[in-house]
């Protein structure tokens, strides 16, 4: 990129975003475009050629030859098949084309990507829709367009298309929730979120001389180096030279993309980064997210690194998350979870804030499940991020404003106002009258909330189809009982004090790393699911069969898919890490710890040759002998595991035996791995160890 950088000009310059339409199409057909982007509605074929027209000459002018349908299929990443724009004309030649069928609708091979049985391998047909609310972007010689991706007989194949199907159900409720406080205004309500990405930075020399991080993401074996992250001093600390290079360079990319790349910092952890950008739609957000981390990975090899988005990277120190801003917001630009200054305002606040705690304490297995992966299970629960139990953190001031809104007194809030608790008043409150909990899962941050549980590998596009599709149920709900009110006031004053009733035990304030706070959720009646094993099965569970289907955010049948597919992802993660661990083991660390056991013998003979006692020799080669044996006990062990867990037929007992009894064995032999390298001279050692790969930027 340029060293003279202009953000203004610059911001956003690949991408067809509104600015671009108003120059570049008819005044009719833009106002048309507009309305379908910001109604979310289907755009009218008869504009799609001119839209089409307008969007392949643009993109040609910026060096574009191809395009390519952008979705996200259920593997956790994008795909993106190219066709060029050429169509011979018969004389040796070819003109530019490009249709508006071919902007609206792609066909893709449906039949090698993960299915869940939805699609049989004979049956290939897939297709891709256009999102013509995420805006189209060029990117390496390529018109990339935002679809979904369903399949031939209609079930969505990605994530994307049940995230669309999700925000369109909670605008649908939150606007007879609007309707009822009087306003008439606003046409269609749009999750909105905030995606902080953490991330780690290794050289790319040493990361290519370690299989455990090429094939899995992440260290299989590690011992600690000597220093970690115990003197706080990476953590907001001053950027290295080097990283500093790559995170200018990853702006300047992500702004040209229209990317709203706000923040850039060192994290805890050594090695450990983040960037977070500004907020937007959800939908667009998750385009935009995916779309990151593919350009973070690109970035960083430019400059000779690797990008890590594994959320363990490394044993013994933070992994890395990805938070999820959550908030409700109108198309006339007001945020439903702000709490307002006028006791109007103050009550609507309230009702949205009193749906979300019933939709969090009536599905927390969900939420838990939406972020639920081998990579997160090693983070889920660690002082770094927050434990496996659902909660909500609202803080003090919040807390007591619901407490004396049930018992119907007053309450002077910190701010010195007085004022009776009812339907249609709340204090009027700074944003930020308490601390931020960053042990809960998910925290009121003043007008939004924050859903910290996510890793920082996953597409964040699942997280918030559940949010949204609680969120609409208690909505629903709320507007079911509301609107046939004889007393409207009377009738919101007794259903939220209720609500609050039932489902205050989901809100815990306190620290959710402490034992007492697992004994206490554990008598609230929680769920505590610690492993993805358990949490996957809650997506098929009669509850969220009703509640998905009732919205017609998932069929059954696409519900019964995905769990399949997670289940299978789970098995194939922990296989892989598996196979490459007693690969390792057997072909790296055992050959050299023999070599080095061989010299330690050598070292005893030449000793007692000279008449010697060789005790510090002998004690070390009694030692690395008894390690070697069950290193080699271990491997065997580890085979046999992987073994019995592939010969598992069923997806949800192959699942639990690669947790139970692969993953079990694969943390016993690092242990044994782990104690070698530290007694093991440091040349003998097969690969780079922590010392080097978090300390050589």
């Amino acid at each position: 990129m340029s060293e003279h950088f202009n953000v203004v000009e610059q911001f956003g310059i690949d991408v067809f975003n509104e600015g671009t339409m108003r120059q570049r199409l008819p005044k009719n057909v833009y106002k048309q475009l507009k309305q379908t982007i910001a109604e979310g509605t289907q755009l009218d074929s008869s504009i799609a050629d001119v839209v089409a027209s307008a969007i392949k000459d643009w993109a040609i002018e910026k060096g574009a030859t191809h395009f390519t349908h952008w979705f996200q299929p259920m593997t956790g990443i994008t795909a993106e098949k190219h066709d060029s724009f050429i169509t011979p004309v018969g004389d040796g030649t070819v003109i530019m084309e490009f249709s508006g069928k071919e902007l609206i609708k792609g066909e893709s091979d449906a039949s090698s990507f993960p299915s869940g049985g939805l699609r049989a391998t004979f049956e290939a047909r897939g297709y891709t829709a256009w999102d013509p609310t995420s805006y189209a972007f060029v990117k390496n010689g390529s018109l990339y367009i935002p679809t979904a991706f369903y399949a031939y007989s209609g079930e969505a194949l990605d994530k994307k298309t049940p995230l669309l199907r999700s925000m369109d159900v909670v605008s649908e409720q939150a606007l007879r929730i609007l309707r009822l406080f009087g306003n008439t205004t606003a046409k269609r309500v749009v999750p909105t979120i905030g995606a902080e990405q953490e991330y780690f930075l290794v050289d790319k020399k040493t990361y290519d001389l370690r299989k455990d991080l090429i094939f899995t993401g992440r260290t299989l074996f590690g011992a600690p180096a000597p220093k970690g992250q115990e003197m706080d001093d990476h953590y907001y600390g001053s950027i290295k030279a080097r990283v500093a290079d790559y995170m200018k360079d990853l702006d300047e990319h992500l702004w040209r993309l229209g990317i709203a790349s706000k923040t850039k910092h060192n994290e805890v952890a050594p090695a450990q980064h983040e960037m977070a950008p500004m907020y937007g739609p959800c939908n667009i957000v998750c385009d935009q997210n995916q779309l990151t981390m593919d350009i973070m990975k690109k970035v960083a090899l430019e400059h000779g690194l690797v990008c890590l988005l594994h959320e363990k990277p490394f044993a013994g120190i933070n992994g890395s998350g990805k938070h999820d801003n959550w908030s409700l917001s109108t198309d006339d630009g007001q945020n439903l979870l702000d709490p307002g200054s006028s006791p109007m305002e103050n009550a609507q606040f309230l009702t949205f804030l009193t749906a979300i705690i019933k939709a969090v304490d009536e599905y927390p297995e969900l939420l838990r499940m939406s972020v639920a992966t081998a990579g997160n299970d090693h983070r889920l629960g660690a002082n770094e991020a927050p434990p496996a139990i659902i909660s909500i953190f609202l803080g003090e001031d919040l807390e007591a404003v619901i407490e004396h809104l049930v018992d119907g007194t007053e309450y002077t809030s910190k701010t010195g106002t007085m004022f009776n608790v009812g339907v249609s008043s709340l204090p009027s409150f700074p944003m930020d009258t308490t601390d931020r909990n960053r042990t809960s899962p998910f925290a009121f941050t003043g007008n939004k909330f924050e859903f910290r549980m996510c890793g920082s590998s996953l597409n964040i596009s699942g997280p918030n189809t559940v949010l949204n599709t609680i969120v609409a149920n208690s909505l629903k709900e709320f507007a079911d009982e509301l609107e046939g009110a004889e007393d409207f006031t009377s009738a919101l004053n007794d259903l939220l004090k209720r609500t609050i009733r039932e489902h205050k035990r989901i809100i815990f304030n306190g620290n959710g790393y402490g034992e007492e706070w697992f004994r206490e959720a554990e008598n609230r009646g929680l769920p505590n699911f610690r492993a993805t094993i358990d949490a996957i099965p809650s997506l098929t569970s009669p509850k969220s069969v009703k509640l998905f289907t009732k919205f017609g955010v998932y069929t059954e049948i696409e519900l019964h898919a995905r769990e399949e597919i997670n289940l299978e992802n789970y098995a194939k993660a922990i296989n892989i890490e598996a196979l490459t661990a007693a690969d390792m083991a057997r072909t790296e660390i055992l050959p050299a710890v023999m070599k080095y056991t061989k010299d330690v013998c050598d070292a005893v003979a030449s000793k007692k040759a000279l008449g010697i006692e060789p005790q510090v020799e002998l004690a070390l080669a009694e030692k690395l002998n008894s390690m070697t044996v069950s290193l080699s006990s271990l491997i065997d062990a580890l085979n046999a595991a992987i073994i019995s867990a592939q010969d598992k037929k069923e997806a949800y007992a192959k699942a639990v035996s690669c947790h139970n009894e692969v993953f079990t064995t694969m943390q016993s032999l690092r242990a044994v791995v782990d104690g070698l390298e530290s007694i093991v001279g440091e040349k003998y050692w097969p690969y780079p160890t922590y010392d080097e790969l978090l300390y050589n930027i």
